[in-house]
């Protein structure tokens, strides 16, 4: 248990009724998990207001709650605290309960449309192949060094990322990398942490239906950048027109690095192969088995931390060699028929264009690029006709498809994508609504030598319709379709 007065530390407080020299026993934002001596705090989300369950959670023995506007009956007993923003409240809150653990470690963040998985999970690699202990928070899973947690945000809630972060302390974790999105951002789920460095990957057309602008996009992961100390680093892609705009305020150390313009770090790829690509950073030569000017960039930015982070240059460039692909990252195999069958979590217009431009510079020319790809459902809608268009231009067959519709009509998506197709190319376009048939009818279209894409959820393994999931991994689908093609 915890003194109140003593998880407040820090918060903004605009009115107080009640004792704070109190122990208490946890927090929670979800009534439901309320216990004896809890506190509850009444934050406000996108589907439903926390201050409507205040009353429950006096009923189910709060101690203490945290709200933006006092409800009109206080309990006798219980400690009501307003605050001018229940989310920050909350981030200060579950830092303190778990006695500010991202302190005790080097905690740094990673933020970007696209690559924040790759660059996380690949410093995580790194460093424990360099013989640290460390830490990883990314949208595919937990790491408190070798201990595994599953995860289902980018960016977990404030809680649960100090808690993971408390035990890699007790751990003894050195260093923890963590991914954090735009939504974790705007909803303060990264406040309150001490960051020791935070590195900008891109920005692109991704969740305005969440943010509306772009403008507002860009700038909410600004501000990871701005709250970042002095003592922190931050390091900024170069070659993203948002790059220089990333670092305008921040009170951090200022790195850059690029493959097209001057940077601080500096990269050139010298030969591209489907079994990787050899690279030249800081006038050395290495080969990875990352392919794609999008792997260069993750590969470079990976180099910089690393070398911002105290590692041996000569020793990272050697660990660079070593990693392998992350799950569902331009996952790829080749078949008996030699059809290869590339998977890739590119659920963006600017991931799935990265992608294809990839597999078109490898091509000879004589191959057929088939691309099965769909889109998500409840989300940014403006991104299909776009995702359409780029699929469709630049594969010899697109397959429309379902991704995760969830509580969307399939068809209706299908539909939206299709509006971006350009006239002389609609005779590439086949919809098949079921993925697992269009995964199919791709393996059935490719001959020997094809290509053949599967995009939208890479790592995932499953797909949601209307709050349902089942079980569903494409690089499992793709592979038992051309293995049974022989059949």
């Amino acid at each position: 248990m915890k003194l109140l007065k003593d998880i407040l530390f820090g918060v903004s407080l605009s009115a107080v009724s009640g004792d704070t020299n109190v122990m208490v026993n946890h927090i929670h934002f979800d009534s439901r998990n309320v216990g004896m001596d809890d506190v509850f705090v009444a934050v406000r989300g996108t589907l439903t207001d926390g201050h409507k369950f205040i009353q429950k959670a006096v009923e189910s023995g709060a101690k203490a709650i945290v709200c933006e506007e006092l409800p009109e009956i206080l309990v006798n007993g219980v400690t009501y605290l307003k605050v001018p923003d229940c989310n920050s409240a909350l981030a200060v809150i579950g830092a303190n309960f778990y006695d500010n653990p991202s302190k005790n470690l080097k905690l740094v963040g990673i933020t970007g449309t696209n690559g924040k998985t790759t660059v996380s999970t690949l410093l995580y690699s790194l460093f424990k192949k360099a013989g640290y202990k460390v830490g990883l928070i990314s949208t595919i899973k937990v790491m408190v060094d070798d201990q595994e947690y599953t995860t289902s945000h980018t960016t977990p809630d404030v809680l649960t990322i100090n808690k993971h972060l408390w035990e890699m302390s007790e751990e003894g974790v050195e260093f923890c990398f963590m991914e954090v999105s735009s939504h974790g951002i705007h909803q303060k789920r990264s406040e309150g942490l001490h960051f020791a460095g935070a590195i900008f990957t891109n920005l692109s057309h991704d969740h305005l239906d969440y943010h509306k602008t772009f403008a507002e996009y860009r700038d909410t992961k600004k501000k990871l950048f701005d709250g970042l100390p002095k003592t922190a680093f931050a390091l900024s892609n170069m070659d993203d027109k948002n790059g220089l705009v990333m670092l305008q305020n921040t009170k951090a150390r200022k790195h850059t690095y690029a493959l097209k313009t001057y940077a601080d770090y500096r990269a050139q790829i010298l030969e591209k192969q489907f079994n990787g690509q050899l690279l030249k950073i800081d006038d050395n030569e290495l080969w990875s088995k990352l392919i794609g000017d999008f792997n260069a960039y993750n590969l470079l930015a990976i180099y910089a931390a690393a070398d911002l982070l105290g590692l041996e240059k000569m020793e990272t460039l050697k660990l660079i060699s070593e990693l392998e692909n992350v799950d569902g990252r331009f996952q790829y195999f080749i078949s008996k028929e030699k059809i290869t069958a590339i998977v890739d979590y590119a659920h963006t217009p600017d991931a799935l264009k990265n992608v294809l431009v990839t597999i078109n510079a490898l091509r000879t020319g004589n191959e057929n690029v088939i691309t099965v790809v769909g889109c998500g459902g409840d989300r940014d809608k403006s991104k299909r006709p776009v995702m359409g268009h780029i699929a469709s231009e630049m594969s010899n067959q697109a397959i429309f498809t379902s991704d995760n519709p969830r509580t969307e009509s399939p068809q209706s998506i299908i539909e939206e994508m299709e509006a971006g197709v350009e006239p002389q190319n609609t005779r590439k376009v086949l919809s098949i609504e079921n993925r697992k048939q269009a995964i199919k009818a791709a393996c059935k279209l490719a001959l020997a030598n094809d290509i053949i894409l599967v995009a939208g959820k890479g790592h995932e393994t499953y797909q949601e319709t209307n709050g349902k999931r089942v079980d569903f991994d494409d690089f499992k689908e793709v592979k038992e379709a051309l293995e049974g093609l022989g059949k």
